[in-house]
C-alpha cells in the first residue's frame, strides 16, 4: 500500500481580498512541493465534493444552508473580520470535507496505507454553528464522525499541531467520549482558547499550549509528556491529522520556531501509536501554514515521512 495525496484544482479559486494570508498560493506551493522525484510513487485522487447530508455530520444541515446562502455569484462578501467567500469559495470548502471522507475510506478499507489532504480552506477553527478563522466547515470533525458512522470505528483521536488553536474542533467534541483532541498550539494567541484546563466534558479535550519563542525541544517535550501517552491511552482506531504548519520559524502569523524536522519527527511519533492501536491508519489534513517556503519545505518533511511508515 501506498501514501494517498487528494487535492483538487478548484481549492484555488476561493479567491481572498488582497495581502490575506491564506491565499490560493499556498496551494501551488504544495503542489509544486509534491510535485518532486521523491514523491512520484504517491497515488493522487482528486477529492469529490461532500453535500450536505456529509457536512451536517459535524454541523447542523441549517447552517450547511445558510453557508451555501451566503455563497456570492460575484465579486466578495466578508463572513467575518478574516473569513470572507468568493463564488468558488463554496465548492473548495465542499471539496476540503469531500477529500476528508474520500481519505478516510480509502484508509479504512485498506486502499492506501494513509492519506494526506491538500486542500484549503482549512477546518479547525469553523465551530458547530460558527465560520470563523478562514474556515467554513470543520473537515476534521466530519472525518471523524463519518468514520465512525460509515466505518463503525469506536474511537476516533484527532492531534492539531496547527500553531492556533483548533477551537472549532474543541467545541465539537466538547462532550463527546468517542473522540480525544489534542492540540499544541502558541498562547497567547487567536483565538484565545485552548488553556491546559479545557478538558472537556469526559477528559477528552488534551491542551498543551506553548509560548511564542518555543521551538522543536518544548513542542517535542509537550507531545512526549502530555499528548502522546494520553493518545496511547486512548488507543484510537483511526488517527487524523490536523496539519497545520504555520508553528514553522518562517511563519508571519506567530512566534513558534519549528522547523522541518519537528514535522517528520511528531509525524513518525504519530504513525508509531497508529501502528500499535489503529492498524496503522492515519488520514492527515492541511490546515494553516503562511509563509509559502516554509509551508512547502514542511509538508514535503510530512509526506515523506508518511510514506516510509
Amino acid at each position: 500500500m501506498t501514501t494517498l495525496l487528494i487535492s483538487h484544482p478548484a481549492c484555488v479559486d476561493h479567491v481572498v481580498p488582497s495581502g490575506h494570508p491564506e491565499r490560493p498560493e499556498r496551494m501551488r506551493a504544495v503542489e509544486e512541493a509534491l510535485a518532486a522525484e521523491q514523491f512520484q510513487n504517491l497515488a493522487r485522487e482528486q477529492a469529490p465534493m461532500a453535500d450536505g447530508d456529509i457536512v451536517s455530520l459535524a454541523h447542523p444541515l441549517d447552517y450547511f444552508e445558510a453557508v451555501r446562502e451566503a455563497s456570492p455569484s460575484e465579486g466578495m462578501v466578508r463572513i467575518d473580520a478574516d473569513t470572507s467567500m468568493s463564488p468558488g469559495s463554496f465548492e473548495a470548502a465542499l471539496r476540503c470535507a469531500g477529500g476528508a471522507v474520500l481519505a478516510v475510506d480509502e484508509v479504512m478499507t485498506g486502499k492506501a496505507a494513509n492519506a494526506f489532504v491538500a486542500t484549503r480552506p482549512p477546518g479547525h477553527h469553523a465551530e458547530t454553528a460558527k465560520p470563523m478563522g478562514f474556515c467554513f466547515f470543520n473537515n476534521a470533525a466530519i472525518a471523524a464522525r463519518y468514520a465512525q458512522q460509515k466505518h463503525g470505528i469506536e474511537r476516533a483521536a484527532i492531534i492539531d499541531f496547527d500553531v492556533h488553536h483548533g477551537n472549532g474542533t474543541q467545541d465539537i467534541f466538547w462532550a463527546d467520549k468517542s473522540v480525544l483532541y489534542t492540540s499544541t498550539h502558541e498562547m497567547p494567541l487567536y483565538p484565545g482558547t485552548g488553556a491546559i484546563g479545557e478538558r472537556g466534558e469526559f477528559d477528552t479535550i488534551v491542551n498543551a499550549p506553548l509560548r511564542a519563542g518555543d521551538g522543536g525541544e518544548q513542542f517535542r517535550e509537550a507531545l512526549e509528556t502530555v499528548i502522546l501517552p494520553r493518545l496511547r491511552r486512548f488507543s484510537p482506531d483511526l488517527v487524523i491529522i490536523s496539519a497545520g504548519f504555520d508553528a514553522h520559524t518562517r511563519d508571519p502569523l506567530a512566534n513558534l520556531n519549528l522547523v522541518e524536522a519537528d514535522y517528520a519527527w511528531v509525524t513518525k511519533k504519530l504513525m508509531e501509536i497508529a501502528d500499535e492501536t489503529a492498524q496503522g491508519r492515519v488520514v492527515s489534513l492541511l490546515e494553516g501554514g503562511y509563509d509559502l517556503q516554509g509551508l512547502a519545505r514542511s509538508v514535503a518533511a510530512h509526506v515523506t515521512a508518511l510514506m516510509r511508515g
